[in-house]
């Protein structure tokens, strides 16, 4: 039987094909989840990861680890692409960070007696791309091509310089002079209490502590500027050293970032410190995280997100309940209850109340999933037809007050900490408001909501509410849209996806001239990429019919909610046609991790599709 019916002007999806695809996508996302009743998805492998790794386990120990890196070798030579880069992931396009830290590692393996002729024709390929882009494979000409790339922000474009040198591409990584290009990382701060951090404008609360002290120390130790800074960061290399350890989890994983922990062990093993505890920690986490084809990832796994939005889309078109059953929500309700932070956290100095992205120790209580969370308990109480239990409440109300309290003076909400808007996780973002917007109203009949107090940014989470929507107004772009921090397009001029901001935001809002963007924004075919006129994905195309369903279910504006209704239906009809009826979920390359790293996911086109296929089966048109 067709999938769609034809009209004279287009195709449109028949109910019966809207509900057998809608099964199916529903049936697959359920299917994916693990033994414990919880999603834990699989993220894109990464050459950038994979080449850290192995420079990392080849300063450690490379005969003892020669297996592993000859498997993660051979996997960078499989999947460099036909110009001679390499991208972020196997669909992403090449780019000069990732194929520079492949150069460098490949070229001491393919120098090596035993190296074959492939390998060095796969190096030759590098340098001549990267020739190409830089001018010169000079260690002068390679540091300016990173700076043009991330201007003063260091904290990339030093790990990346420091890889390179401890390769040996800048010379004897041994001698102050292949070091004189890679800046010197104040790691003396480290040395300071956390609360001053901030009077030296030194945020900590991403990936740059770790990165800063064991590169900063590999610096000075092989390439000391005498003075008497080099006095300070002698005496500050010991306490420093516990700091890092201190913060490094019990499972050597910082962040469960495989490049982070990389560039920390390579670090230390570069400055002789290889049988550090720190850098045994680092090891273990490594060989625990390679796969099976060789490469690594760029984070072990986003559980709790792929978690809260696995539920949130099974939840889209009121129908959870029936997709689970009681004991299979309460399964899922109780590990939620278990990975929120209830005490401080030792990395960040979070508060206690949070959720972090992953069940694993490296994660870091965030404001995106500390919102899915809370949207989701509720979800899940809701699904029970009963109110939610007290420790339900409890937990939620913690989260609600723990995001109150994250938010900055502009109203909005950003990643981690309430900050000074001078680093990308300090400052609010309109994707993760929204969702914080969504989060608190879910728990707040309307009287409730309108009522709230004033917020100052530590106050109440219900006058959280009244701050965000103004921000949101405010940072609203003047054609409608609002761009997110954490996910992005290869195709968009700025490597923006407004697409997936004013999604979330008029999910959240139901804002019409949000709405007018989105309808501007689908392609004849109904088909949505990253920004208007760009290639469409499964993921940016579902995250808009989602939208559009609930506007076209709940705007006041009548034409409004005819033609989102009308675009549903093309949208849907898109759907159907590139996942096969809902059962076929090519992943896209949008999610972006720390330092614009790209990534794929593999739970999220399945997951939006099944939101979107929910919400879009409940409209009667």
């Amino acid at each position: 039987m067709p999938l769609l019916t034809q009209s004279p002007e287009k195709s449109v999806p028949s109910p019966f094909s809207i509900h057998a695809a809608r099964r199916a996508a529903v049936a697959a996302l359920l299917g994916r989840r693990n033994a414990a009743g919880h999603w834990v998805g699989t993220l894109s492998s990464s050459a950038l990861s994979t080449a850290t790794a192995i420079n990392a386990l080849r300063l450690v120990d490379a005969n003892t680890h020669a297996p592993r890196i000859e498997a993660g070798a051979a996997w960078l030579a499989k999947t460099q692409l036909a110009d001679g880069s390499w991208g972020d992931t196997v669909a992403s396009r090449g780019n000069l960070s990732t194929t520079l830290l492949c150069w460098a590692i490949l070229s001491p393996l393919a120098n090596g007696q035993a190296a074959d002729a492939d390998l060095k024709a796969t190096v030759a390929r590098a340098a001549d791309w990267i020739n190409g882009k830089a001018g010169s494979l000079e260690p002068a000409a390679i540091a300016a091509a990173l700076a043009a790339i991330y201007g003063r922000d260091r904290t990339f474009s030093v790990p990346i310089l420091t890889h390179i040198a401890l390769c040996g591409r800048f010379g004897d990584p041994r001698q102050p002079e292949a070091w004189r290009v890679v800046p010197q990382l104040p790691f003396e701060l480290a040395a300071l209490p956390q609360a001053a951090f901030h009077l030296v404008n030194m945020q900590v609360v991403s990936y740059a502590l770790p990165a800063l002290i064991a590169i900063g120390q590999v610096r000075h130790a092989v390439a000391p500027a005498w003075g008497p800074l080099s006095w300070i960061r002698m005496f500050a290399k010991q306490p420093t050293l516990r700091t890092l350890a201190a913060i490094q989890p019990e499972n050597g994983g910082y962040l469960e970032a495989t490049p982070l922990t990389s560039f920390v062990t390579m670090s230390l093993a570069g400055m002789g410190l290889a049988e550090h505890v720190v850098a045994r920690r680092g090891v273990e986490f490594l060989t625990r995280s390679q796969r099976a084809d060789g490469s690594w990832p760029i984070d072990t796994n986003l559980a709790t997100w792929v978690t809260t939005q696995s539920v949130a889309a099974l939840a889209a078109g009121g129908r959870l309940g029936e997709h689970l059953g009681p004991s299979e929500r309460e399964a899922i309700r109780q590990w939620l209850l278990g990975q929120q932070w209830n005490r401080v956290h030792p990395y960040t100095g979070a508060a206690a109340g949070g959720w972090a992205w992953t069940d694993l120790p490296g994660g870091v209580p965030d404001a995106d999933d500390t919102s899915g969370a809370v949207v989701a308990l509720r979800q899940l109480a809701d699904a029970d037809a009963c109110d939610p239990a007290d420790d339900v409440r409890r937990a939620a109300t913690a989260g609600l007050d723990w995001l109150a309290n994250l938010a900055n003076r502009d109203g909005g909400l950003p990643t981690f900490c309430r900050g000074w808007g001078r680093l990308p996780f300090d400052t609010s973002c309109p994707d993760i408001t929204a969702h914080a917007l969504r989060a608190a109203e879910c728990w707040s009949p309307p009287a409730a909501a309108s009522a709230g107090k004033e917020h100052d940014g530590h106050g109440t989470w219900q006058g959280m509410l009244a701050p965000a929507r103004r921000y949101l107004a405010n940072t609203q772009a003047a054609d409608g849209s609002w761009c997110p921090l954490w996910f992005g397009n290869e195709h968009h001029a700025d490597q923006a996806n407004p697409t997936y901001g004013t999604a979330r935001v008029v999910l959240a809002t139901l804002d019409p001239r949000g709405t007018e963007w989105l309808l501007a924004s689908m392609g004849a075919d109904g088909g949505v990429g990253g920004g208007p006129g760009l290639k469409p994905s499964i993921e940016e195309t579902a995250l808009t019919v989602e939208a559009l369903a609930r506007v076209a279910a709940e705007s006041r504006d009548a034409g409004l909610r005819g033609r989102a209704t009308a675009a549903v239906g093309s949208g849907v009809a898109w759907l159907l046609e590139h996942t096969a009826g809902g059962t076929r979920f090519p992943a896209a390359p949008i999610g972006l991790y720390f330092a614009k790293l790209w990534y794929d996911e593999e739970l999220y086109p399945l997951a939006f599709t099944v939101a979107a296929l929910e919400r879009a089966a409940k409209l009667p048109d």
